[in-house]
């Protein structure tokens, strides 16, 4: 005999017990498959961690650590996060998933080029194109970017903040990252970049997927020379 199904307007009856358990177990193995498919995703992307950004006394500098892991294990520590755009003039970092993060830092570069190389403007419209396109909405990453003047740190949420503070961080160390380099900048006399380094190594010792170990950019570039009169 098949159980019984309450039929909508008809007089309130008991649920019969059989379908009331069905019910129950349905919900259990919908729930299990579905935390099982999230577990499946994060042991099958790689994500880059801890992005850290400081500007001081006219310089900015960028900088991230080189560890890269797969679910709970680390597949490389000297991966490059950061990089500069706009012939030197524009730096950038990611944290999060890395496939995704190169696909945004691409959208970004792209909007850099046309809009000649405003940071601000470029910023606004990869935001609002990761936020409208529903190819680019689902993309697991956050950036940082940076000029010689302003940080900003963009996210899939539709935001672009400029932080309080001459300094912003993302990835899993971002709080300590970022907690570090706002007491060096209160505290020290370091330069912008030692800050930034500084500020990763802290947040490796605390975080287990920051490694600690950091690569640095900086605008204006100290490789670069004022030419003679």
């Amino acid at each position: 005999m098949a159980p019984r199904v309450p039929q909508p307007g008809a007089p309130s009856a008991e649920v019969d017990p059989r379908l009331r358990l069905s019910l129950v177990v349905s919900t259990i193995r919908m729930t299990s498959r579905a935390g099982e498919r999230a577990r499946l995703r994060a042991m099958t992307r790689m994500h880059g961690t801890t992005i850290v950004a400081v500007h001081k006394d006219g310089v900015s500098a960028i900088a991230g650590d080189g560890q890269v892991t797969l679910g709970e294990q680390i597949v490389k520590r000297g991966a490059i996060k950061v990089r500069t755009l706009e012939q030197g003039r524009v730096l950038a970092g990611f944290a999060g998933a890395v496939s995704d993060a190169f696909t945004l830092m691409d959208k970004f570069e792209a909007h850099l080029a046309s809009s000649k190389g405003n940071l601000l403007k470029a910023a606004v419209e990869t935001v609002k194109e990761w936020r409208t396109d529903r190819a680019l909405r689902n993309l697991e990453a956050m950036l940082i970017v940076a000029d010689e003047e302003q940080i900003l740190t963009l996210s899939g949420a539709g935001d672009v903040v400029a932080p309080d503070l001459p300094a912003a961080a993302v990835g899993s160390g971002g709080a300590y990252a970022l907690a570090a380099a706002a007491a060096l900048l209160e505290h020290s006399d370091l330069s912008a970049p030692d800050i930034a380094r500084e500020a990763i190594r802290i947040a490796g010792s605390i975080d287990i997927y920051t490694s600690g170990e950091a690569t640095v950019l900086t605008v204006p570039s100290p490789d670069t020379e004022e030419e003679p009169a």
